[in-house]
């Protein structure tokens, strides 16, 4: 059953287009980040993918970090960041640490952070990013 179930979706997407964005509600979702609208957050602007209600797991975000981000923190999420553009600090619980394309940080819970510098971002919070766990001192 499921080899045949995903036959059918691999027969499906060899007619889309390289830019075209789906959503497949079986076993996989597809978002291209470049097509959806950016949204203020503590850092700058972010392009948030797989928001959508039936999901929970996780989502990702292309975030553009303005010069000097807000302080946070998350009582439930940990967010992974990958330092796509840009050098400059993470404010990781009050401690400064240099940042550079290809630096990932693993941000758990409680730990109060911000990023310093103009860089472009990939972050991946698990479980999905939720807007009601967004914590400022």
């Amino acid at each position: 059953m499921f080899a045949t179930k995903y036959q059918s979706i691999e027969s499906t997407n060899d007619s889309l287009k390289p830019d075209t964005p789906i959503q497949m509600t079986q076993l996989f979702k597809i978002s291209h980040l470049g097509d959806i609208d950016p949204v203020p957050c503590p850092c700058g602007t972010s392009r948030r993918a797989f928001m959508d209600p039936d999901n929970s797991v996780a989502s990702i975000h292309l975030v553009e970090i303005k010069k000097d981000s807000r302080t946070h923190y998350h009582k439930t999420l940990t967010e992974i960041y990958l330092i796509l553009e840009g050098e400059g600090h993470m404010e990781l619980d009050g401690e400064l640490y240099p940042v550079k394309p290809m630096s990932t940080i693993l941000i758990k819970p409680g730990c109060r952070h911000r990023a310093i510098g103009q860089m472009k971002i990939v972050n991946i919070p698990v479980p999905k990013f939720d807007p009601e766990d967004e914590w400022f001192d």
